[in-house]
């Protein structure tokens, strides 16, 4: 452990001799830091030599372990920018600062998975998601936040070092540090494919944490781990022999797992340490199906298989695409062990597809099971990553590789923030503190008035960036600015926070006609004396469920006060009036009838009428039509079919005149145009209402009334137009539910 002599310096990538070997950056680091120990104990020239000892065995480029054996000193040095760029250059130096800003970031994640540890047993199902997406946030948020993959990769050498330094010692470090190994940075060396790091943070790690559970897991091994790699070795190597001899070409590697891995599979799977059969185990991969299953019948011939322990997941994938050949034998010293057997693109799927193994290790039961997948543009980040590390393992030359990975960031749609409480929050790109007031809180985002991000204060439209603490300024009462939904000023990036602001308006606008309409109705019922009746008989008797929905929709003025005069007086609803009514003259001509010469009516019986186009139900040629005589106000023309007309006309049908359009009309030679109303609902999109318009103005229909309103980004419109023919409104219905984003369009009424 901490006795690993240090490598030979490695060679430099570009030109050589410009860049100083390890051996002078320990002799810089001895010269400035002298007996200087670090906050764990350990002596800063050893942790400096040891994280740079792993990091040579990462087969990392020079400059990275240069970084890994400096970072610590930065402290020591007066001016250490200055002094670590002159001697060592910009890229480690720049290398060295990045990795402190992550060991910053590892004291914030340190206390949020301090803070996500529950009480034995008492943890809900609710507090258990929460924390694993707060685990989850935090490794997504390191990933994202150092802008070198190579930085990662350092933090990891530094944390396995440290804990090589406290076992070596015997010193048992606090709680939080194995915890935040098991959560944080063992599943990041997972899902890097590091696995020589993967296995030994966990053990270590877990060895701290449940030592009682270590030692007996260690002793039902009843073997070193020498002794085990050394009987997986000499299996290997027995299999390559008949593999050769049988002219299959074939990739044989093996390891034995390790205690961690075997305590968390005996806690996955629920089973008894006597019930696992791949504590030894070994990977075969050959280039086709066929010899799969070739190589299974010479495991089958060398080592006697175990009944009931084979599966055969090429013919019966899992869920997940996962294919491979699994079988348990016995081997010559009587213990069980497992092969897996699979093709180099099944392999290539299950390391890096789908299937990546990392997303089922880390998916506990339900991921052995088979049933989990990742999915994500997150998961295919990763696992390009990993195949660049693993590129730069197979190239001779490893320059090529690295030039890639020193520009390889997580690029993530998300950036990662963190609350004053070291909570994680995940923004969309862009996010400013606005959004981040949002997503704590609705009232948060609606009182908010300033923000401070790393302590300084911000204006509200600056965009956060990866690792950011920021704290939100709010009053105690207030509401948002129309300025927020601005897009040209940047206030807001989250359509969720959007939606928010403008619900907010919604609501305010709505108080505003409740209060408008009650004062107009209450105006009325004095007027008429009547200040006593119940208001919740009176919008019930309207066809209301409660007096706010009367007075809002009289307050919108959609509603007219000569309705609320009529029912104080227990008369038949009034027709609403018309915005612009047509009002008519009818004259008698031969027989008893009169012409709507306007509105293409013809009334049979009535010598002269005043008419008018009935607001409820918009009527239009070749609607079939009723008239109702009002009470002072001449006949409304109905459709038949409209339900305010039949229930008027149930209450008194001596009123009802048989109406029909003209033949003028019908035949399509009137010049009249009747307003209409279409109701649109649709999802919330910028251009939206361009694109219906254009529908409208193609059509050659006259918009004369918009109203819109937008709930949960949904959008819902009516529009009233002018048309010549009900025909005219179903093609229009049909043209408007082609446009984006429209679900339905229909006729209203």
């Amino acid at each position: 452990m901490s006795s690993d002599t240090v490598p030979p310096s490695p060679a430099v990538t570009a030109d050589p001799g410009a860049l100083p070997s390890l051996d002078d950056a320990l002799a810089f680091v001895r010269e400035h830091a002298g007996d200087a120990r670090l906050s764990t104990g350990e002596p800063l020239i050893e942790h400096a030599q040891g994280t740079a000892v792993i990091m040579s065995r990462l087969n990392v480029d020079p400059p990275a372990v240069l970084a890994a054996a400096l970072f610590n000193l930065a402290p020591h040095l007066d001016e250490p920018e200055g002094a670590l760029e002159a001697r060592f250059g910009a890229e480690v130096a720049k290398l060295v600062f990045d990795v402190r800003k992550l060991l910053r970031l590892g004291t914030v994640s340190l206390r949020a998975a301090q803070h996500a540890v529950p009480e034995a047993g008492r943890e809900s199902r609710d507090a258990q998601a929460a924390r694993r997406a707060q685990v989850e946030s935090l490794r997504k948020m390191l990933l994202a936040f150092a802008q070198d993959i190579r930085v990662v990769l350092i933090r990891l050498a530094s944390r396995l070092q440290s804990l090589r330094f406290y076992a070596a010692a015997k010193i048992k470090p606090a709680p939080e540090i194995a915890h935040e190994t098991l959560e944080i940075y063992a599943p990041l060396a997972n899902r890097l494919g590091i696995w020589q790091l993967k296995w030994e943070l966990e053990d270590l790690a877990f060895r701290f944490q449940e030592p009682d559970t270590y030692k007996r897991i260690a002793k039902l091994l009843d073997e070193k781990r020498v002794e085990r790699e050394s009987y997986v070795s000499e299996a290997i190597a027995r299999l390559q022999s008949e593999l050769a001899a049988a002219h299959i070409q074939a990739e044989v590697s093996g390891r034995p797992k390790h205690i961690y891995s075997i305590w968390k599979k005996m806690r996955g799977k629920e089973i008894d340490f006597s019930e696992l059969y791949d504590v030894r185990a070994f990977r075969v991969i050959v280039p086709d199906i066929k010899d799969c299953y070739t190589v299974l019948g010479i495991v089958h011939n060398l080592w006697q298989p175990v009944p009931r322990e084979f599966d055969d997941y090429i013919s019966r994938p899992k869920p997940n695409g996962y294919r491979s050949l699994h079988t348990v034998v016995i081997g010559d010293d009587g213990r069980a062990f497992e092969v897996q057997i699979r093709t180099h693109e099944m392999h290539q799927f299950a390391e890096y597809g789908v299937a990546a193994h990392w997303r089922y290790k880390e998916a506990g039961a339900k991921g052995y099971g088979g049933q989990f997948s990742a999915s994500s543009s997150y998961d295919e980040k990763i696992a390009w990553l990993r195949q660049l590390l693993a590129w730069k393992d197979d190239v001779s030359d490893g320059r090529q590789p690295w030039e890639q990975l020193r520009q390889a960031t997580l690029d993530d749609d998300h950036i990662y923030v963190l609350t004053p409480q070291a909570r994680v929050i995940a923004l969309p790109q862009g996010a400013t503190p606005l959004d981040f007031a949002y997503h704590l809180h609705s009232e948060l985002g609606h009182r908010c008035r300033g923000a401070r991000v790393d302590g300084a204060m911000v204006p509200l439209n600056t965009q956060l960036r990866n690792g950011q603490t920021v704290e939100i300024v709010s009053v105690k009462e207030g509401g948002p600015s129309r300025d927020w939904l601005n897009p040209q000023l940047g206030y807001l990036q989250s359509p969720r926070a959007r939606q928010k602001v403008r619900a907010w308006f919604n609501a305010i606008e709505a108080q505003e006609n409740i209060a408008n309409g009650r004062a107009m109705v209450e105006k009325t019922l004095q007027r008429e004396g009547r200040t006593s009746v119940s208001l919740d008989q009176l919008a019930a008797k309207l066809g209301f469920k409660s007096p706010d929905d009367l007075f809002s929709v009289v307050g919108k003025e959609e509603f007219s006060l000569r309705n609320v005069e009529h029912a104080l007086h227990d008369a038949p609803a009034a027709e609403p009036e018309e915005e612009t009514p047509e009002q008519l003259t009818k004259r008698a001509s031969g027989a008893n009838v009169a012409h709507g010469g306007s509105s293409g009516v013809l009334v049979v019986g009535v010598d002269a009428l005043l008419t008018q186009l009935a607001r409820c139900c918009r009527p239009a040629p070749p609607d079939a039509i009723s008239g109702f005589v009002t009470r002072g106000k001449g006949m409304s023309i109905h459709r038949s079919d409209c339900p305010t007309f039949r229930r008027m006309a149930a209450r008194a049908p001596e009123r009802v005149l048989h109406t029909t359009w003209s033949a003028d009309v019908m035949g399509g030679r009137g010049q009249s145009v009747y307003p209409v109303d279409i109701s649109i609902e649709a999802t919330d999109r910028q251009g939206l209402l361009r694109d219906i318009s254009e529908v409208f103005a193609r059509e050659k229909m006259n918009v004369i009334g918009v109203k819109t309103q937008s709930r949960r980004n949904a959008a819902y419109m009516q529009f009233t137009v002018e048309v010549s023919s009900s025909a005219q409104i179903q093609r229009a219905c049909v043209l408007l539910g082609e446009v984006g984003g429209v679900q339905r369009a229909s006729r209203r009424g």
